[in-house]
């Protein structure tokens, strides 16, 4: 679909009354991280815990999502995922937050480690709220908890990052009490087969 023909669709609610409401569907030209328009309920019941074997199906469907919003490919699978939560040597941890319908949004984990200090510290990787659901505080309620997981592992800290253009992120996490941190040196990578 073109991008007049995106910003001119057009979402119709049915209000409780059964009344027609009309609402301009966002502009999907707009940067990735900005929410769209819609906002839906905030669910009466929110709980934010560990994932479950369960939710490997919908919990790869919101990385997928995420990946996407992004515009970078997802090749994550639930069995994949299933290894990385709970094989026999689990490499990431994950909350959701759910609704009792579904799950709305979640946090992946990953353990750091700074070794001229001794210090274990936790990096917040990916953090999740689906379309509809944002500006309700599961984001940071999420955030809570992800905070509480890497005190009780014995952490000093807690990390995140959010690409440099992204300010709707930069303020959440500021609003979080997260401090900026300059950016030092490059980062080098090597794929091993």
């Amino acid at each position: 679909m073109s991008t007049s023909r995106r910003q001119a669709a057009l979402l119709y609610q049915t209000a409780p009354d059964g009344t027609r409401n009309e609402k301009r569907m966002p502009d999907m030209t707009a940067p990735l991280i900005e929410d769209s328009e819609i906002s839906l309920t905030r669910p009466p019941v929110v709980t934010i815990r560990a994932a479950k074997r369960h939710d490997l199906p919908e919990l790869s469907d919101m990385i997928a999502l995420l990946a996407a919003h992004h515009n970078d490919a997802a090749a994550m699978t639930p069995d994949t995922l299933e290894r990385d939560l709970f094989g026999d040597m689990p490499w990431i941890t994950a909350l959701v937050a759910d609704s009792g319908s579904g799950l709305v949004g979640y946090a992946i984990l990953v353990p750091l480690y700074r070794a001229q200090e001794g210090q274990r510290g936790m990096d917040l990787h990916h953090l999740f709220v689906r379309d509809g659901q944002r500006g309700h505080g599961i984001g940071q309620h999420l955030v809570a908890r992800a905070r509480e997981v890497a005190r009780s592992a014995g952490c000093g800290y807690l990390s995140v990052s959010a690409a440099t253009g992204n300010s709707a992120a930069h303020r959440f996490y500021e609003q979080m009490d997260f401090k900026p941190r300059p950016v030092i040196g490059m980062r080098y990578m090597q794929a091993l087969a």
